[in-house]
């Protein structure tokens, strides 16, 4: 298996589906019925993200310790059956077939919510399940809509992707906050409906979404996913998402912060993440679009450099309303800035045929980095309090930024001059 050459004709073949309208398109219609996927599988998993923060600490009455332990495992148990999931939709030309079943994991997960009731084992158990499904659809779901995509439209087409997926992210949380606001406290019935809602997004992916097939001699084995690791570009980007995502504070710790500084009552809570959806619903493509032009790297840092503009102002003085919608737009920014645009990034260096593989690779770095940082915060939070702990994410976000930054501008330099090396990974 060898990298991505740069080369317009070769990279011409990882387009598995045409433009939704005229030759000038850049969007296919693959990636929207991928979008379409992900914004009714998001109205399904944002319900219960949105409750599941106040639902385990102000309910069943967690301290910070046990829930950084559940929230880190809520990301790290994707760590690596992203490898798994990557490596067998490239090894068996399966891509869909994976996203499949880890889009109807998630879906099932959710109804065991309501089975295990209080008891705290059963509902980490029940997360890990939902986790490990994203997982498996993460890599392989991400590999089509790159494989479905122009090289030079990587980062519009990931982010049409990230905005319709984003309008799930800011309707699940409403859903919720309808569902309480009329059986109250009742949060078994966010579960059930976030279930019947995840079924229809396995049904839609099944019926609308292609799949893109390899030649069976050129589908990749173990080792030669090993071996994209011998790419300085990509080994790198590899290091710089994994050390990033170990200074990142996990959304449902932000959403706590606002809660513990500006008092909100629990019954709110549900509806912090809109204002992190709004915004990223807004600047997803735009964002994605400028990545095209200007260097996916520049873009996916600078978005780190807004996430710690947050952070100061959540150890700062600053409260009222100016905080919680401050911190809520630079929330949103930031996601819009990386999310979509590193897979942008890595995925148009990479081969079609180990395209899955090497997505995972970097986000399977990323996913243990969050595990981490969730632990490390709930026990930051329980030694010195939500102001210190943010305080030291700070310093520690600004040190890895700094970095990431030499890191990717020393490949720069050294790639001077071969225009292979640099055009797909700006």
């Amino acid at each position: 298996m060898y990298l991505s050459s740069g080369r317009p004709e070769a990279a011409s073949e990882a387009v598995s589906a045409r433009p939704v309208s005229g030759a000038g398109a850049v969007v296919t219609g693959n990636v929207i019925a991928l979008g379409m996927v992900s914004l009714v599988t998001d109205v399904s998993s944002e319900m219960v993200t949105a409750v599941m923060p106040v639902y385990l600490v102000t309910g069943l009455g967690l301290t910070m310790l046990q829930f950084g332990f559940l929230d880190g495992l809520y990301s790290g148990v994707t760590v690596f059956l992203r490898l798994v999931g990557g490596h067998l939709a490239d090894r068996f030309a399966a891509r869909k077939r994976v996203a499949v079943a880890g889009y109807g994991m998630s879906a099932v997960a959710k109804l065991g919510l309501p089975l295990v009731g209080a008891s705290v084992p059963g509902i980490g158990a029940v997360l890990a399940a939902d986790r490990a499904g994203k997982g498996l659809r993460t890599a392989p779901r991400d590999a089509l809509i790159s494989l479905s995509s122009s090289p030079q439209a990587q980062g519009r087409a990931f982010g049409v992707h990230r905005a319709l997926d984003t309008v799930g992210a800011f309707t699940g949380p409403l859903v919720a906050f309808a569902i309480l606001a009329a059986v109250g406290t009742a949060y078994d019935a966010v579960f059930v409906v976030s279930f019947c809602v995840g079924l229809v997004g396995v049904a839609m992916l099944v019926l609308f979404v292609r799949d893109h097939r390899d030649p069976i001699e050129q589908r990749p084995g173990w080792r030669d996913g090993l071996r994209l690791l011998r790419d300085r570009p990509y080994r790198r980007l590899c290091a710089v998402a994994a050390v990033l995502g170990l200074v990142t504070v996990s959304d449902a710790f932000v959403y706590l912060l606002l809660q513990h500084r500006l008092e909100i009552e629990p019954h709110w809570f549900p509806l912090l993440p809109l204002g992190t959806a709004g915004v990223y619903l807004v600047l997803a493509l735009p964002l994605g679009r400028l990545a095209d032009r200007v260097g996916r790297r520049r873009v996916f840092l600078a978005g780190h450099g807004v996430l710690l503009a947050a952070y100061l102002l959540l150890g700062g003085p600053l409260g009222g309303v100016g905080l919680l919608i401050s911190v809520l737009a630079l929330h949103g920014v930031f996601y819009a800035a990386t999310d979509g645009v590193l897979s942008a990034a890595v995925g148009a260096r990479l081969p079609a045929s180990g395209r899955a593989g090497g997505l995972a690779v970097v986000q399977t770095g990323q996913a243990a980095g969050r595990f981490a940082s969730s632990m490390i915060f709930g026990a930051l939070w329980t030694g010195w309090g939500p102001a210190g702990a943010i305080r030291i994410l700070a310093v520690a976000l600004a040190v890895a930024l700094l970095g990431s930054a030499l890191a990717l501008a020393g490949g720069r330099m050294r790639a001077a001059g071969r225009v292979e090396e640099v055009a797909d990974v700006r």
